[in-house]
């Protein structure tokens, strides 16, 4: 007689068929992280998102805005920040709003340079500012040396002269 076999919670029989959990987004992989650090490094500067230091851009670190967790649905572009290695460090695997909530300055360094960052991201370091206190946002940073610079709008149009003749 053969003994019967127990079944598992899982229900299912030596994994065959097993649902794999479906991912919000794909894995990134280093080069999307490399590009997503140029970009940064080309919109601010080596500059901390959350301390506003200036540091060696070879140091500058990628930081998940909401911690990953070992989840690669928030390895995009809009869940990180350049940030400084004291900063990384000190912030580790905290909730955001933690971490906010102990340093004003770090609002308002990450108001100047978390734009980028999901809606919710940014409406939540919104709302933790009053508007008649929320800082100038930072100009783009120049071009590397050897770069060219590209014009702006008004160098390429001219001045705005007044409202547009093209809206009711």
């Amino acid at each position: 007689m053969a003994a019967k076999r127990r079944r598992g919670r899982g229900g299912g029989g030596g994994g065959k068929g097993k649902r794999q959990p479906t991912l919000t987004s794909l894995p990134t992989g280093r080069a999307a992280y490399t590009e997503t650090r140029r970009w940064l490094l080309e919109q601010h500067g080596p500059v901390c998102a959350y301390c506003e230091r200036r540091v060696a851009e070879r140091t500058i670190t990628l930081d998940h805005v909401t911690p990953r967790r070992g989840l690669t649905a928030y390895d995009r572009r809009d869940n990180l920040v350049l940030s400084c290695r004291p900063c990384n460090a000190t912030k580790a695997d905290k909730p955001i709003l933690v971490f906010l909530l102990s340093s004003r300055t770090r609002v308002v360094a990450l108001y100047k340079y978390g734009r980028h960052l999901s809606q919710q991201l940014v409406e939540m370091v919104d709302d933790l500012l009053p508007e008649g206190e929320r800082p100038t946002l930072p100009v783009r940073a120049l071009p590397a040396k050897g770069g060219k610079r590209r014009k702006s709008a008004r160098e390429l149009f001219g001045a705005d002269e007044g409202p547009s003749p093209y809206l009711d």
